[in-house]
């Protein structure tokens, strides 16, 4: 990097124009070609260090992927066209060589995410993911005091949050969330508040409990979501939550409606899990279960046009914000009504 530029502008400056001329460029591609993915959750470890109620994506015991099989599976990933590459879990930062992994995508030229419960982000470890080059970073806190649902906590992470404040040089998403046993719905709007204040973008879920069902929220619920909803979208927000500000398929669940669209998973957006499969989604694992070593186009193309029966009261808020790039293009339909539909551009 230019010694002079370093000097002037600073390197998380210089950073943030990169990764924003990276983020205009993925979104150019991905309006013209539809046959890769804009984003892959992976699974680096299953393992988490802590327990939530609600949370069906985790265990106690499971062992890190190997770094060379995670690597392998990166270079996959890089073959099929994909822009972003995010690392989930479990609890990703429980994996020994998160770092290296961080790396190994952004060598390959794809953008690199981490969807994280907080707990590890400690100054030092920051400053690891700045140089590894990641570009965003997620975390969801459920209530202002840890209880028996959640223990992601803003007393507990706030001094996390203030840590990324100081020394983070990539994108932070504090996400909030209302349904799924949340006791206190005015949580959400401190968590959104403060999130705020440290100059982070935000956003709002609605999610399922631990059985995986949804219920519309009550009213309490609703007037938070409304008044968070329209804090996330006020002045000087839109440009911060451009990608997070995708919601309108949340109001339909908030009042226990199903949405009518288009669920690019499988195609636009992979779940790839400790076993290597790629999945539509964290809660449609087994579907269809193949293994990312022989995905191919043309099972991008087949997944593309595929309806998803699940997708009407789907929850899960990135494959929505995913899928809305293609919500003008050509219709779905079942596998037997496509002939050779797979196969076409």
């Amino acid at each position: 990097m230019n010694r002079l530029a370093d000097i002037i502008f600073g390197l998380p400056v210089l950073t943030t124009l990169s990764r924003q001329a990276r983020s205009v460029r993925e979104f150019a591609r991905g309006l013209l070609h539809t046959a890769h993915p804009l984003l892959v959750q992976i699974i680096p470890i299953r393992r988490c260090n802590i327990d939530c109620g609600y949370c069906n994506e985790y265990d106690k015991v499971s062992a890190p992927v190997a770094t060379d099989v995670m690597k392998r599976r990166i270079d996959k990933l890089k073959e099929l066209g994909t822009s972003v590459v995010a690392f989930s879990g479990g609890e990703p930062m429980l994996h020994p060589d998160l770092d290296a992994l961080i790396a190994h995508i952004r060598s390959l030229g794809m953008m690199a995410g981490l969807i994280t419960n907080g707990y590890f982000l400690v100054p030092k470890r920051i400053q690891a993911l700045n140089e590894a080059g990641l570009d965003f970073l997620q975390i969801s806190i459920d209530n202002v005091e840890p209880d028996d649902v959640s223990k992601k906590s803003l007393r507990l992470l706030d001094s996390k949050l203030q840590n990324l404040k100081a020394h983070a040089w990539f994108d932070v998403n504090i996400n909030s969330v209302l349904g799924g046993g949340i006791k206190n719905p005015e949580d959400a709007r401190t968590i959104n508040t403060r999130a705020r204040e440290l100059g982070f973008s935000t956003s709002i879920g609605i999610i399922h409990d631990g059985t995986g069902r949804l219920k519309p929220l009550d009213p309490p619920e609703r007037k938070v979501y409304d008044e968070v909803s329209a804090a996330i979208n006020g002045p000087g927000q839109v440009l911060k939550n451009l990608y997070s500000g995708i919601r309108r398929f949340q109001d339909n669940l908030a009042d226990g409606r199903p949405n009518a669209w288009r669920c690019r998973a499988g195609a636009r957006y992979l779940y790839v899990c400790e076993d290597g499969l790629v999945h539509y989604c964290s809660q449609q694992r087994g579907y269809p279960a193949v293994p990312l070593e022989t995905y191919t186009i043309g099972d991008i193309r087949r997944e593309f046009a595929t309806p998803k029966p699940c997708a009407p009261y789907c929850t899960v808020g990135c494959v929505h914000r995913v899928s809305t790039m293609d919500f003008w293009r050509r219709p779905q339909q079942p596998a037997a009504d496509r002939g050779s539909m797979a196969h076409s551009s």
